[in-house]
């Protein structure tokens, strides 16, 4: 469409705008309306991605005691169930983001919701925990590969500015909002209908997104070379965070001692053998100029601390909650329901105090408010009324600290926001195992295994606590630290 406007003098038109001008305001004000659409929508549909790949992490927590009935499983495979899904999302991410970059972040995408999709029926069909633990492990693959090409493409769609700040303060928000929300949308559907919809819901769900991801999101322009994927590194990092979440795992049952220390001294001795990989790669998987960037170690720490703080935190309680007070699926998620909306304000409050206080400051705020919340448990976990509210303080503390954490480790160079992506949600990914690893460890040890009359886990939960308040304070000496560097000026 080509608009003249002229320019002619000497008219005995009356003085004000000219037709050809309005038309011309008209159609750049409609151009303008219909790319802010485009964007807004592709905008929500990959923070969308970022909510399904993270909520199911959590989804099925409060479906478990369901799931092993149904499946006539002992609740030692319980564990199966929930960390299939973690491991591969977890050992993945970095193979997936250097996918991304290698074969095209859109296509990435569009590649791994149909195989999340694909094990989805797996799950929904499954007849034993083997093929249960296998349809999940399918969609934690195809989550890992997704979820850094999802944020690197918010981060490309949007302008830099206010924008883009808002964009990925929404992409965080998702992500906390998805790990809160699983526990309540397992335990109300599972209650409501069965454990097999929370999988066949994934279907409509996926082909949607795959639409609005396909019409909304531009092709990758593909003006960079392409990266090897690197597969001895990628093989090597994968083995080694596969074997920290199997391990801390299984050595929190007593028949698993042994086994589980022999997997964390492997974890530990892939981990060594990675990092001289990665150090002799051409093209390394976590390049060293990138690990120096001071923004990015502190977000992956503070993704660290948030879910080794409350994910943790949160299962205790749903355990508490069903085993030993024997209350339903239903009743769990309805007592664990503010803790999801808590999320929700928490990281919409961390957006607007991020343009006043540095992410660090917001941070050291988020995991104090967690530290309180998981502290109070302790007093009030005979309370029907109490339990909600200190779950809402944790969720209004993770809102908190994840956007800021989120925030600060991806604010890197536009070439290297798929392998930040990587590095913060294996980082989360990790605190998620280490957490729960050693909480239940101490709850065994001082309350015994969750069953009526044992008592809450007392312990667990104010260790929950001491990790939060100790992260607190590391951040908040941190942001006042008059000789730390301000993000602007460490080089990225």
């Amino acid at each position: 469409m080509t608009i003249v406007i002229s320019t002619a003098e000497g008219t005995d038109e009356a003085p004000g705008p000219r037709p050809s001008v309005l038309a011309a305001g008209y159609y750049l004000a409609m151009v303008r309306t219909r790319e802010y659409r485009r964007v807004s929508a592709a905008v929500g549909s990959l923070c969308l991605v970022q909510f399904m790949d993270v909520l199911g992490v959590t989804v099925v927590v409060t479906a478990l005691p369901s799931m092993l009935s149904d499946l006539h499983a002992p609740q030692s495979f319980g564990s199966l169930i929930a960390t299939g899904y973690a491991m591969f999302f977890g050992g993945l991410l970095m193979l997936g983001a250097r996918m991304g970059d290698r074969y095209g972040h859109r296509r990435t995408i569009l590649a791994s919701l149909a195989v999340f999709a694909v094990g989805a029926v797996v799950a929904a069909t499954a007849s034993s925990v083997v093929s249960l633990t296998a349809g999940r492990c399918l969609q934690g693959a195809a989550a890992a590969a997704s979820v850094p090409s999802a944020l690197r493409l918010l981060t490309t769609v949007t302008p830099e500015g206010p924008a883009r700040s808002r964009a990925i303060a929404a992409w965080s928000a998702a992500g906390a909002a998805a790990g809160a929300s699983g526990f309540v949308v397992g335990g109300i559907v599972t209650d409501l209908t069965s454990w097999r919809f929370i999988f066949w819901a994934y279907l409509p769900l996926t082909a949607v997104l795959g639409m609005i991801i396909a019409v909304t999101v531009p092709p990758d322009p593909g003006s960079e070379p392409a990266k090897p994927l690197n597969l001895a590194g990628s093989a090597a990092f994968t083995a080694a965070v596969m074997a920290f979440v199997v391990g801390s795992t299984v050595i929190t049952r007593p028949a698993g001692r042994i086994g589980g220390g022999v997997l964390l001294g492997g974890c530990a001795a892939l981990a060594w053998s990675f990092v001289i990989i990665n150090r002799r790669a051409a093209a390394p998987l976590l390049p060293p100029a990138l690990l120096g960037v001071w923004r990015l170690r502190q977000g992956a720490l503070g993704g660290f601390l948030n879910t080794a703080t409350t994910s943790s935190v949160m299962i205790l309680v749903t355990l508490y909650l069903q085993d030993t007070l024997r209350r339903s699926p239903l009743e769990a998620a309805v007592t664990l329901l503010p803790f999801s909306l808590a999320v929700i304000a928490g990281s919409s409050l961390s957006a607007a105090l991020q343009r006043r206080l540095r992410p660090a400051w917001v941070i050291a705020g988020g995991l104090a408010a967690i530290a309180l919340a998981d502290l109070a448990l302790i007093p009030s976990a005979d309370s029907p009324w109490a339990v909600p509210l200190c779950a809402a303080g944790a969720g209004m503390g993770i809102g908190l600290s994840s956007v800021a954490a989120t925030g600060l480790g991806t604010d890197v160079d536009l070439h290297w926001r798929g392998t930040a992506s990587g590095v913060i949600n294996t980082a989360a990914q990790l605190g998620t195992a280490a957490g729960i690893a050693v909480l239940l460890l101490i709850a065994a040890a001082t309350t015994g295994v969750p069953a009526k009359g044992t008592g809450p886990p007392f312990a667990a939960w104010a260790t929950g606590a001491a990790v939060a308040a100790a992260g607190a304070l590391r951040f908040a000496v941190t942001a006042g630290h008059s000789s730390r560097p301000r993000p602007e000026a460490d080089g990225a």
